[in-house]
């Protein structure tokens, strides 16, 4: 998988090194994870080419949905949530605040059509 600016980029399932062993992470924990490794980077792309490079994730995220391919499926979960952690980060938002929108009852359904 490359990067949209032509810098290849890596992404995996599984963290590594200081995060080895851990049997969870924390989303907060995975977030900073992303940030060491890939926010310089990230914040000379900026948050419009980033954007684009996260809708590419979402469509072979997609595309693996509509298929049998337990791993694929995995991985591409595995990107769409590592390059949302990138958009966080570089647009400052701690995600596992925002998560607390849902966790501390705060949403009492599905917005109306």
């Amino acid at each position: 998988m490359g990067d949209p600016d032509g810098v290849e980029c890596k992404w995996f399932v599984r963290p590594v090194s200081f995060y080895e062993g851990q049997a969870k992470m924390h989303i907060k924990e995975f977030q900073q994870f992303i940030s060491e490794k890939y926010e310089k980077r990230d914040r000379q792309r900026g948050v419009p080419k980033t954007f684009l490079w996260f809708v590419e994730e979402v469509g072979e995220l997609a595309t693996a949905l509509a298929g049998n391919d337990a791993k694929n499926k995995r991985d591409e979960f595995a990107d769409v949530f590592a390059w949302l952690c990138t958009l966080a980060n570089i647009s400052d938002v701690d995600l596992e605040k925002a998560c607390e929108k849902y966790t501390k009852g705060k949403v009492k359904g599905f917005k109306p059509k």
